[in-house]
């Protein structure tokens, strides 16, 4: 039986030894008989040196544009402190700022930075003495603390949005989850930052 690929659906045959998740990568020209071979010149598309703006700093990174930006954090960076959980935008262990607003960086591609700052847990203070932060160790939210830089960025964000929550408001906007259950200490310290907050701006 011979195999064809279209861009997002595979179908092949023993000859053709590996195939991404999107598209056909690694299957030799000719693999699929006369007249079947695959088109290519997409990869040369999705590859090249991409400059981003990274906690203030620039960098640049030869990568396939797909790659999701976590692994070009923790891999290409070294910046550790954003985590992988889930790997399908669900848990919100991996959230960093976009521009200020929250993502889930395990599914969002290098092709979509392109001009947009990222911030990440290590850059949200020089001595974690954000408000948020200080109200975490405060309240001592964390438990085995995996998931807790993601808690932390998706609540700076929340705060700007929403910087008098009630416990409902916190219910709703911050979905992460947090596996050790420490929800009741993360509620405590969200109020605390709120009150931190408004303390610095009066």
């Amino acid at each position: 039986m011979l195999g064809w690929a279209v861009q997002d659906t595979v179908l092949f045959d023993d000859r053709c030894a590996s195939v991404a998740t999107n598209r056909v990568k690694s299957c030799p020209i000719g693999a699929l008989g006369r007249g079947h071979e695959l088109d290519t010149s997409w990869e040369t598309e999705r590859y090249g040196m991409v400059t981003l703006r990274i906690n203030g700093e620039v960098h640049e990174v030869d990568a396939d544009l797909d790659t999701p930006l976590l692994w070009v954090l923790r891999d290409e960076l070294q910046l550790t402190g954003t985590k992988f959980g889930c790997g399908m935008a669900l848990c919100g262990a991996c959230t960093v700022h976009v521009n200020g607003s929250p993502v889930r960086s395990c599914v969002y591609p290098l092709s979509a930075i392109a001009g947009k700052s990222v911030t990440t847990i290590e850059g949200l203070s020089k001595a974690a003495d954000h408000p948020v932060q200080i109200a975490w160790i405060a309240e001592d939210v964390p438990q085995c603390g995996y998931c807790q830089s993601g808690l932390i960025m998706a609540t700076v964000a929340f705060l700007k949005r929403n910087p008098r929550p009630t416990d409902d408001d916190i219910r709703k906007g911050i979905t992460n989850i947090c596996r050790c259950g420490t929800y009741p200490r993360v509620n405590k310290a969200i109020h605390r930052a709120a009150t931190l907050m408004a303390t610095e701006k009066s």
